[in-house]
């Protein structure tokens, strides 16, 4: 079949073999360009391993730090008649790549919030691993069902307190507009916390202790985003922010339980995200940020941000007033939201053009996704079962 982009609303419904195959190739060949690691962890299972920063973390540490690794992910796989999604196609062309290296991948698919997944990877852990040096948490779910409870809570992206309205981007029309957001309830601030907050994270690091599989100096890193004061009424100061300070609280928790350096949270910069387009104002802020970033030669991808994080950031161990790992430090830095600042009222439907890079947020987009990548043909017939 020739497969072809297929996008609803925020999502694409198709995913490309070839093009997906390729986006993690030039991944590798990045971080092997930029020679190894020294001193990287050895024996790595993440957590959301299948797109962006976890799949970053995944190539990194594998052809980078030399490290073995067993990944978790939650994928739909093809048929013949219909394409699997990005992160099956990712995940499979990553595996081909690391046995060619002679490094070990194991991938697990299924719901790593249940406790039948959970078990699974233990035993993929003793069996292949043997023990871990790290864990990488990089999950995004809108839903959570609690193992323990059997309860099903869903996420909430809301302001607190009262309505706000905020500046947007119809990513598809190229339109800049003004919405108006509901404040969440307090039971859907809860429900936000217990999908996206730290408890899950506390739990696997608990598993893991308790079948004895965590090595000497393990260390555990959760990844985050916090953003800007352009972002903050839909993140930080509202349900999701919520969340984000139970994982400091969790990352507390576990640096208690396991030593002082156990367990990070690493604030990360603004990428594009299949999650990250529906959530008002974000698209926008992107838009204007990354023209920023490249126009200053400061732009990160996913790769280029998780590279730096275990190439200079982790050996440096330098940290914030609360204890993260700050990769945001070239987004939020003075010069770059200043400039930001200075558009963001500026910016409409009309100069979005001159003040946005709306073409290279489409093209992020797409790339999740397989499309738009150099090299790859297109026009070509394609089993969507076959990742080469």
């Amino acid at each position: 079949m020739i497969i072809e982009p297929r996008i609803r609303g925020f999502i694409c419904t198709t995913a490309h073999p070839a093009g997906c195959a390729a986006n993690v190739r030039q991944q590798i060949d990045l971080v092997r360009s930029r020679g190894p690691i020294e001193g990287g962890p050895k024996r790595v299972l993440v957590l959301g391993c299948s797109a962006g920063y976890g799949l970053a973390s995944r190539i990194v540490t594998t052809f980078g730090c030399g490290a073995d690794t067993v990944g978790v992910s939650f994928e739909k796989e093809p048929t013949e008649t219909k394409t699997a999604s990005a992160g099956w196609y990712n995940n499979r062309a990553f595996e081909i790549e690391a046995a060619a290296a002679g490094r070990k991948a194991v991938t697990l698919d299924g719901d790593a919030f249940s406790d039948e997944m959970r078990e699974k990877v233990l035993a993929a852990v003793r069996d292949e691993l043997g023990q871990i040096d790290m864990l990488v948490y990089s999950m995004a779910a809108p839903v959570r069902t609690d193992p323990r409870t059997g309860e099903t809570y869903r996420s909430a992206i809301k302001p607190l307190g009262e309505p706000v309205r905020v500046k947007t981007l119809n990513t598809d029309k190229a339109e800049v507009f003004e919405t108006e957001l509901a404040p969440a309830t307090p039971e859907e601030t809860a429900a936000t916390v217990k999908v996206m907050g730290g408890e899950d994270w506390e739990l696997w690091v608990e598993a893991l202790a308790q079948a004895g599989l965590l090595a000497d100096g393990f260390r555990t890193l959760d990844y985050t985003y916090i953003g800007s004061q352009l972002t903050w009424p839909i993140y930080w100061h509202a349900t999701l922010g919520k969340a984000k300070e139970d994982v400091d609280r969790a990352a507390a928790a576990i640096r208690g339980r396991l030593g002082p350096d156990a367990a990070r949270v690493v604030s990360l910069k603004a990428v594009v995200t299949q999650a990250s387009s529906a959530i008002p104002v974000v698209p926008l802020y992107g838009v204007v940020l990354f023209k920023v970033m490249k126009e200053m030669g400061l732009h990160e991808g996913c790769i280029e941000q998780i590279d730096r994080l275990f190439r200079e950031a982790l050996p440096k161990g330098a940290l914030d007033e609360t204890g993260r790992i700050r990769m945001d430090d070239w987004e939020l830095s003075e010069k770059v939201q200043a400039e930001v600042e200075r558009r963001w009222p500026l910016v409409a439907t009309e100069t979005l053009g001159e003040l946005g890079d709306l073409a290279g947020f489409r093209a992020d987009f797409l790339k999740i996704f397989g499309f738009g990548v150099p090299g790859v043909d297109y026009a070509a017939d394609l089993d969507p079962r076959v990742v080469v």
